[in-house]
């Protein structure tokens, strides 16, 4: 399971008097609506395509969506699962909150994993290694490869150890959140053990879950939606790139999905 934020634009009318042509004048702000997946995955860690993945997202913000996560999980009965992985980047608004949810679900610590998406760990390296203006661009290339060898090895220790030292001595505080953002997920960096298990190191469905529901659709030059406009379509174009839009017409019916929004 994952879950991210994208971005789209929520109109909203202003006070006053409307414009020459009678429209109401309006102020645009970007919203960040959040959006899960829950997926099986085969033994070599590829989606089950033979299950249809549960996608869905809200505009109300992170408990929300961790309230919808609890909702699927419990319906999907995850204690009977083998292992639960619960893979996303590094946002602390995610992973505040992961632990207490598994403990709700009466999930085991020896059945679930957590794991920082590695393609984003990666990101941080590449930005480490770019903030050193005075290494060039051949060096900054192979402190990135070795230091990703060494991740991918379960070798986060030597790569923290790395980073202080490129930190040693330096106040930038672009380099120090860079350096703390390892030091927090160090334990959600088992890259080398969490494939054994046949399990993913990546949350590409959870990005491609982004582009096909909200970029493709939500977000556009001048695209601009009502709130409640807006959580319609959301619920909308997950359940359909979901391949469940007939679950949704059920749920139509239901007064059991409004007691979780």
């Amino acid at each position: 399971m994952s879950t991210d934020g994208g971005r789209i634009r929520i109109r909203k009318n202003k006070r006053g008097p409307k414009t020459k042509k009678g429209r109401n004048r309006y102020s645009t702000q970007w919203r960040e609506p959040k959006l899960l997946i829950i997926y099986i995955v085969k033994g070599n860690g590829e989606m089950d395509r033979s299950f249809a993945p549960f996608i869905d997202g809200v505009l109300k913000g992170p408990d929300a969506i961790f309230n919808l996560i609890k909702y699927y999980l419990m319906k999907l009965e995850i204690v009977k699962a083998d292992k639960v992985l619960f893979v996303a980047d590094g946002a602390r608004w995610i992973w505040n909150r992961v632990g207490k949810l598994m403990r709700t679900l009466g999930v085991s610590s020896n059945q679930s994993y957590e794991l920082v998406d590695f393609y984003h760990a990666i990101e941080h390296l590449g930005t480490i290694a770019g903030l050193r203006k005075n290494w060039k661009a051949s060096e900054r290339k192979t402190w990135l490869k070795k230091h990703r060898r060494l991740l991918l090895k379960g070798k986060v220790d030597n790569v923290i150890e790395a980073i202080k030292l490129v930190c040693r001595g330096r106040s930038s505080k672009e380099l120090i959140r860079e350096k703390n953002y390892f030091i927090r997920n160090c334990k959600r960096m088992s890259y080398d053990t969490i494939p054994c298990m046949g399990l993913p190191i990546g949350s590409g469905a959870m990005e491609s879950a982004i582009r096909r529901v909200v970029n493709l659709r939500l977000k556009g030059a001048s695209i601009y939606w009502l709130r409640e406009t807006a959580e319609s379509m959301l619920l909308l174009r997950s359940y359909y790139k979901a391949g469940r839009l007939d679950m949704l017409k059920k749920l139509t019916f239901s007064a059991s999905i409004a007691s979780i929004a």
